[in-house]
Order: C-alpha cells, then sequence, then structure tokens
C-alpha cells in the first residue's frame, strides 16, 4: 500500500487564545476517555481558553453516535456539571451560555 503522509494542523485553540488580537470570549472543547476534568483544566490553562466544554466520550457512556450527552462547562472559577440532555439541546444551552457572557461584557 502506499504511505500515507500526515502533516501536523496548527493548534488554533492555542493561537486564539494567546493571540494579541483575542476575542473577549475563547471557548474550547474537550472530548476525553479519562480524567475529564483534570485534562480540560489543564487545556483550558494550557491554550489560553475562559472555558473549556469537557464531555466524557468513552464507549461506555454511548456519547459518540448517541443522541444524548452530558457537558462539563469548565473555567477558572469552577466546574458547572449540566444534566444529561439532548444534543440540540446542548447546543442550545451553550449558545445561550456563550451569548449571557458576551452580553454581560464579562468573561468567565
Amino acid at each position: 500500500p502506499p504511505a500515507l503522509a500526515l502533516t501536523e494542523n496548527p493548534d488554533i485553540l492555542a493561537t486564539v487564545g494567546h493571540s494579541q488580537l483575542r476575542p473577549r470570549l475563547v471557548v474550547g472543547f474537550a472530548a476525553e476517555t479519562d480524567a475529564l476534568l483534570a485534562n480540560a483544566r489543564a487545556k483550558l490553562d494550557r491554550k489560553g481558553a475562559d472555558a473549556i466544554v469537557a464531555n466524557d466520550v468513552s464507549a461506555a457512556t454511548g456519547v459518540m453516535g448517541g443522541m444524548a450527552n452530558t457537558v462539563h462547562i469548565v473555567t477558572r472559577d469552577g466546574v458547572e456539571d449540566w444534566p444529561k440532555l439532548d444534543k440540540t439541546e446542548v447546543a442550545r444551552r451553550l449558545a445561550a451560555w456563550i451569548a449571557a457572557r458576551l452580553t454581560e461584557g464579562d468573561r468567565p
């Protein structure tokens, strides 16, 4: 078989999070299979984000290919645990969460 040449992609979240032209609010995502909150906190710091939307994607959760998800919003102030929701509702709530922070003018 022919060789597959891979190219490393730029780290968009870290680039935006550490930019001098950084927006008021930077939100990233962490799909993890273990140490969910610890990995999300580390990513928050490493990437310069204001919030990380973390979810457990291990096989036992049924998230991958499923219709529901449980997310945790990790900020420097703590963790906001959301209940298990339909993925469409997660998206709606996340959009509202982001909009609230942008209209308040506060960073989480």
